[in-house]
């Protein structure tokens, strides 16, 4: 990567280039799939003839409709009226009231010994009754109707008042609405006029004493009424239109009414729906934020994530890019979804990433793809498809944890082919469809080619993401483990003990990686190819010198520390000239860090020869990631291990703790993000290891208890 790039990508920091690249990415997949969602529009308007059969492309309820229907159950309704029984005593009892209290005003008349005049005696009535006509506004007695009930034969009066008790009865007792009030007081002044118990002078206070008694008896039980009014609305099934459902034949007049279900359906250019593109922004902006939120929280080197989202990402756009352009050829009755490879994303970032972003990929690509190969008189989304996807790329996710080398992949593609034919097999029984042989036989092929093109994608693929992004994948790890490799063999036929020494360093630094989150078959591998360099002068080196003669004792301390020094630029080289991944050349060059040889500073000092300290320490950089920082330590926990005589656990322990004091003292991990707590666990995984390592050579008490 470019340094500039890389200093730019720095000073923003990695969540900023995280959104960036999704926004970019989300927008892409946007339009890639905008076309697959906006569904069919026709240009046509009411009143023309269908240029074709026009069907909908979805289900939709017809609101207008349903509304329409809603309203006619409810007027269908009839109103609800409670008839009240009480309310005939209550007007019998206000006529009886009346007619006692003008009784009571006549013998109070007739007991005074004052002199009233006929005024007064009306006044005095009006007076009596005010009340009541105050509160009963229909009753209108005229001052002769009062004067003829203070004059009247009190028999007749007392008869009268019977007759009418008994005719407002009768009618109120059976129910009476309020828009009858005024026909039933018609025709209870019909009945009083014709009653002959009535007294003839009586009549027209009778009268209009009994219209005022007749009021509405059955009143409107509003809160029933709008109770069955919502349950006739309820029970109106929403009117749909039904995807595939015919709305016009072609050749047919689009009438008023076919052309507002066209519009309902957005069917027409100037009515196409927003709905289908504000959910395709939802699902995209779902699918950006899982990513974001995975990736965010990976706990891994930040250029290694960075290259992991940038491909990520390519893949991911590669495969929808993939299944649009297989969706162009969807003019056929089968689902041609079926030829995608189905484990294609899934393999690529396993091996370039790792198992947890391809799972995540694989149900984005699947939901994606639901979407992308969507029949339109079928689903919203093709459901098939997105299983078909999701369970071949899992399937591979299991099978790709045994897989050592390229020509695995292969294997890895039998396993999904196996899984794509059973999962075709149950798509077939369940759809419960009748199919043509050459159907069958085309379903059979797309589950073969789909695994088949996986696999062989993949390997085409895989060489041009590890070269383009200088990515060193799980795969390209294990390769450069065989034994067989040139290098590997370099080393073990020229510095044997070299060779051996790496094993060791390689154990313990795949131990301690693990252990703190870091990539341990990186270390282990990276290991194996740390000292090469010594391979140039294999003979200055203590581990290789098997006739126990030293050249360093010939020589001056600081042509020994030259020597010694050289081995890191040298393995770089060789590694460099064999085009061996960065990864390894910056272990050989950082797993010194600047540390200095301190057996030749002080044999110089002793010689009195000292000139420049510096020449003894090595040039660096100091460790720039974990997993250096650990073969460092490993490197050389593992050469003081083993010159250390009669070793136990209390010795080794001491070993390891000097030697990452010696490191933190020298300032060696400052330009590592590694933390002291990840130093404890990395102590603690190295003292077990070298006790597993030296457990025949350690001391135990003399009477042999352990």
């Amino acid at each position: 990567m470019d340094k500039h790039l890389k200093r730019l990508l720095d000073m923003f920091g990695f969540r900023v280039l995280l959104v960036v690249v999704l926004s970019i990415t989300g927008v892409i997949q946007f339009f890639m799939m905008l076309g697959n969602v906006l569904g069919d529009t026709y240009d046509v308007q009411a009143f023309q003839l269908a240029p074709e059969t026009i069907r909908a492309v979805k289900t939709v309820e017809d609101t207008e409709k349903t509304e329409q229907e809603r309203l006619e159950a409810e007027e269908a309704v009839e109103p609800v009226y409670v008839f009240d029984e009480e309310i005939a005593d209550h007007r019998v009892a206000l006529l009886d009231t009346i007619f006692d209290i003008t009784l009571d005003v006549r013998k109070e008349i007739s007991n005074s010994s004052a002199t009233l005049s006929k005024e007064e005696k009306i006044q005095k009535l009006k007076d009596k009754l005010k009340e009541i006509t105050e509160s009963q506004t229909s009753l209108q007695l005229t001052d002769n109707d009062l004067w003829t009930l203070l004059t009247a034969n009190e028999k007749d009066l007392i008869q009268t008042h019977n007759a009418l008790i008994r005719l407002v009865t009768n009618v109120l007792s059976n129910p009476i609405r309020k828009e009858n009030v005024t026909a039933v007081r018609n025709e209870l002044e019909t009945k009083i006029r014709g009653d002959e118990e009535i007294s003839e002078a009586l009549v027209s206070p009778s009268v209009a004493l009994g219209k005022t008694a007749v009021v509405e008896t059955e009143t409107l039980d509003e809160e029933k009424t709008e109770e069955l009014k919502q349950q006739a609305r309820n029970s109106v099934e929403p009117v749909r239109i039904l995807q595939g459902q015919i709305i016009v034949q072609e050749g047919e007049l689009i009438d008023r009414e076919k052309y507002r279900q066209l519009e309902l359906l957005g069917m027409t250019n100037n009515k196409a729906s927003i709905k289908p593109v504000l959910g395709l922004a939802i699902l995209v902006l779902l699918q950006m934020t899982f990513l974001f939120y995975l990736f965010d929280k990976l706990n891994m080197d930040v250029q290694k994530k960075r290259k992991q989202l940038v491909v990520t990402l390519i893949i991911y756009l590669i495969s929808i890019a993939l299944m649009e352009l297989i969706n162009l050829l969807d003019n056929f009755e089968v689902q041609i979804g079926f030829i995608f490879p189905s484990a294609l994303a899934t393999m690529l970032i396993s091996f370039l990433a790792s198992n947890q972003v391809a799972s995540l990929v694989t149900m984005l690509v699947a939901a994606s793809a639901g979407v992308i190969f969507q029949e339109g008189y079928s689903a919203v989304m093709q459901m098939e498809i997105a299983l078909y996807i999701l369970l071949g790329g899992f399937s591979c996710i299991y099978f790709m944890k045994s897989i050592e080398n390229r020509s695995d992949i292969l294997k890895g593609c039998g396993v999904v082919v196996i899984v794509n034919l059973i999962f075709i097999a149950i798509y077939l029984l369940m759809s419960q469809s009748y199919y043509e042989p050459s159907e069958l036989l085309f379903y059979g092929i797309s589950a073969i080619v789909s695994g088949m093109l996986s696999g062989a994608l993949t390997m085409g693929l895989l060489p041009f993401f590890e070269s383009a992004f200088g990515i060193l994948s799980t795969m390209k790890l294990i390769e450069l483990s065989n034994p067989n490799h040139p290098l590997l063999k370099k080393i073990l036929t020229e510095t044997p003990g070299t060779y051996h020494h790496s094993i060791m360093v390689a154990n313990m630094a795949e131990a301690a990686c693990e252990a703190i989150g870091a990539d341990g078959l990186l270390a282990r591998v990276g290991s194996y190819y740390h000292d090469i360099g010594k391979t140039r002068r294999p003979a200055f080196f203590v581990e290789n010198q098997m006739s126990g003669i030293n050249p360093h004792d010939s020589l001056p301390p600081e042509r020994s520390a030259e020597i010694i020094i050289a081995h890191t630029t040298d393995g770089a080289e060789i590694l460099q000239k064999h085009k061996m991944p960065q990864e390894f050349i910056d272990i050989a060059l950082q797993h010194h860090g600047t540390s200095s040889l301190k057996y030749f500073l002080h044999k110089a000092k002793e010689q009195g020869e000292l000139k420049d300290p510096s020449i003894f320490r090595y040039p660096g950089p100091k460790p720039q990631t974990k997993e250096i920082a650990v073969i460092s330590i490993a490197d050389s926990v593992e050469a003081a291990a083993r010159s250390m005589k009669e070793p136990n656990a209390e010795k080794l322990r001491n070993l390891v703790q000097s030697i990452i004091k010696e490191r933190l003292e020298e300032d060696q991990f400052d330009e590592c993000d590694i933390s002291i707590r990840e130093l404890k666990v990395i102590e603690k995984v190295l003292c077990e290891t070298l006790n597993g390592t030296f457990h025949s050579r350690i001391e135990y008490p003399k009477d042999g208890k352990k």
